[in-house]
């Protein structure tokens, strides 16, 4: 039983080998309910700079990772990108409790309004479309919904971020990097 749990974990912690989509693809719609049961697309938030994160309450890499989150999200909800204004989360649970993922929303403050989950664990809807096999993965997409990054995690995020960043693409471009 030990070893099973040492491969689960292991699996967990390893992220896919061969992300479902891929940089420059667009991410396929989701539409999940949030906590008060209303159905929020990730369609809707077009126009945005956005963050898909698969996550749950039970994962300790995602609530280890939340902190980093919540501070991109402050640095950068307001931000012009090259291609969208403004930055936000749109987080996916995996939790089949919503007690547990209430609280985990609210215990590492969650703050954005995004926080969806149909409550079924790996059977939730957006996991199966995307073929999560472990967690945490994570796309990051600009306004049009275009895949821009694949699983930024930690500072990779906030990397990809300022690349983004309109100010970003002006220097580039006046000074070639």
């Amino acid at each position: 039983m030990k070893l099973l749990t040492v491969l689960f974990i292991g699996l967990i912690m390893m992220g896919p080998s061969d992300p479902t989509f891929k940089v420059g693809e667009v991410a396929p719609d989701i539409a999940l309910p949030n906590m008060n049961g209303e159905i929020v697309k990730l369609s809707s938030l077009r126009g945005q700079m956005v963050f898909i994160d698969f996550w749950a309450s039970w994962c300790k890499p995602c609530r280890k990772e939340n902190p980093q989150i919540v501070a991109d999200y402050m640095k950068y909800k307001d931000e012009e990108f090259e291609n969208g204004t403004g930055f936000t989360v749109y987080s996916i649970s995996l939790d089949k409790k919503k007690e547990a993922w209430q609280k985990a929303i609210s215990k590492d403050s969650l703050i954005w309004t995004t926080n969806v989950s149909d409550l079924m664990g790996w059977k939730n809807e957006a996991a199966l479309r995307y073929k999560i096999g472990s967690l945490p993965m994570s796309y990051l997409i600009d306004g049009d919904g275009v895949i821009v990054a694949v699983n930024p995690r930690g500072d990779k995020l906030e990397k990809a971020l300022k690349k983004n960043r309109k100010s970003e693409s002006w220097f580039k471009s006046l000074f070639g990097y």
